[in-house]
């Protein structure tokens, strides 16, 4: 690790916290006496997503974070938020234990977790994964989501 002062390699670890998914370090350069903090993320998994069409593609966090982020565009939800988001649905797919997902269960996933999270960004994201062709059926889901609170 390098100090992001004096950029040597010389530091030591001070305290780390970690829960499922992070890891949480605070860090002291030894030389300059710098003090930082790193986090440590899990890898993304190495799953093959199989879309709608069949095709086969590498699964992407980016992709995953800029559909969420989309979703939950001037919501007053924080960046630590939709990052806790984030890795809760990795977490689901990862406890799959599979080499292979359908995008449609990815796309559960984040239902669930937006309707947890924001209703508003819950029904933009459905709205776009049901391909709603009119009005009266994001209508419909809206008060179908008032009735379960």
């Amino acid at each position: 690790m390098l100090c992001p002062e004096c950029k040597k390699s010389d530091t030591r670890v001070l305290d780390s916290r970690d829960d499922d998914r992070l890891i949480r370090r605070r860090r002291e350069c030894l030389r300059c006496k710098y003090r930082f903090t790193t986090y440590e993320r899990i890898e993304s998994p190495r799953i093959k997503v199989i879309k709608r069409n069949g095709n086969i593609e590498d699964y992407s966090r980016q992709k995953l974070a800029h559909g969420i982020n989309l979703a939950l565009e001037k919501r007053p939800v924080t960046c630590g938020q939709i990052e806790t988001v984030i890795d809760s649905i990795e977490h689901e797919i990862t406890k799959l234990k599979t080499k292979y997902i359908a995008s449609k269960q990815i796309g559960k996933f984040v239902i669930d977790k937006l309707k947890e999270t924001d209703e508003v960004a819950y029904l933009r994201f459905l709205s776009v994964y049901k391909s709603f062709g009119s009005a009266s059926k994001f209508q419909k889901e809206a008060e179908k989501l008032a009735k379960d609170r």
